[in-house]
């Protein structure tokens, strides 16, 4: 694998509030390489957004990061000033929301914010960056370019915005993108549209995209690796291949087990029991303990480290290196069957 472009080390990200530090990521590790998507998957506050954002330098107080590293191509990032911060976001890192209003100013036509954007980051003439933007709009798939780019957000729909948007992350030919949630608003036709473009730009421009959703289709479709996040914490790491057809915690095999499948006559989907842990209420030991069904003494006692299954599971389940769980099933000898 290439060097990674982002570097993600023992991250920590609490919120202070009256009551004291709640922990929001605790101890969240990842690369990502050039050219490569890694999906990050889970429930609703399992901490996926709150990852990217900090990521990206994002997070806002009373929430802080309180401990770990990121690393941009091997430097530091996440201890620069402010102001260095901001120069340096949109020109090596960018950010792709869920709502593209959200990067969208309605009160300004999408070129002058393209265009804005370009003369922010490069050294082109007005006229260079306009002749760019066209040329990113038509790269993103948006049709008759040299007259759109003088429309306001509100004159395209929500996928063109979208498209938009993946324009505007674009411009500065960033190392490294977060897309938060890139697809949710948008029906299943222009989804798999902009899945294919994410996919197609990644490849094109080595950029490595994190990818943030709570779909594993999405997931499945674009994504090279797999992250599938728990109350902050990451449980299971590993090629989405892997991940998807043999996921090892009981977690991941409760999510896979949820997707509906043309090849089974099954009545029912797999249902995890119980919801994701309040900030305030996580439990002591493994954090999904209470929801699983193959918890043991050791779960409610021992929080498990990130482990790399035992080489016989590997073979036997047939995975590729590098796929790892945080699962104390895997602690001791690699069986995944409880003690």
């Amino acid at each position: 694998m290439d060097a990674p472009v982002i570097s993600v080390r023992n991250l920590k990200v609490e919120f202070v509030g009256r009551r004291g530090a709640l922990t929001a990521i605790d101890d969240v590790s990842f690369d990502i390489a050039r050219g490569e998507v890694l999906g990050v998957v889970g429930e609703s506050g399992a901490g996926k957004s709150v990852t990217g954002s900090a990521i990206i330098g994002l997070i806002e107080p009373p929430g802080r990061i309180a401990g770990g590293e990121i690393l941009l191509h091997g430097k530091r990032i996440d201890n620069l000033p402010a102001e260095e911060f901001r120069r340096l976001r949109g020109r090596r890192i960018a950010m792709i929301f869920q709502d593209p209003l959200t990067s969208l100013n309605p009160l300004f036509r999408v070129g002058e914010q393209l265009i804005e954007t370009i003369l922010t980051h490069t050294d082109l003439s007005p006229a260079a960056a306009r002749e760019r933007a066209i040329n990113l709009l038509a790269e993103v798939g948006i049709p008759a370019p040299e007259r759109r780019i003088d429309g306001y957000p509100h004159e395209f729909s929500g996928g063109m915005r979208q498209r938009v948007v993946i324009a505007l992350a674009l411009s500065a030919e960033p190392d490294f993108i977060v897309a938060d949630e890139p697809t949710t608003a948008l029906d299943v036709s222009v989804q798999a549209q902009i899945i294919a473009l994410l996919k197609r730009l990644c490849r094109e421009r080595g950029t490595a995209v994190m990818l943030v959703t709570h779909d594993m289709g999405v997931i499945a479709e674009t994504a090279d690796r797999v992250a599938v996040m728990y109350a902050g914490r990451v449980a299971e790491i590993g090629p989405v291949r892997d991940v998807v057809k043999h996921p090892l915690h009981p977690y991941a095999r409760g999510l896979m087990g949820a997707i509906p499948t043309l090849d089974t006559n099954e009545e029912r989907l797999t249902q995890i029991p119980g919801s994701m842990p309040r900030l305030t209420s996580i439990p002591q030991g493994c954090a999904f303990n209470p929801r699983c069904d193959r918890v043991f003494d050791r779960c409610r006692i021992d929080r498990p480290s990130p482990l790399t299954p035992d080489p016989a599971t590997i073979r036997r389940a047939r995975l590729e290196p590098g796929h790892q769980v945080a699962c104390h099933l895997y602690a001791a000898g690699g069986t995944g069957e409880q003690p």
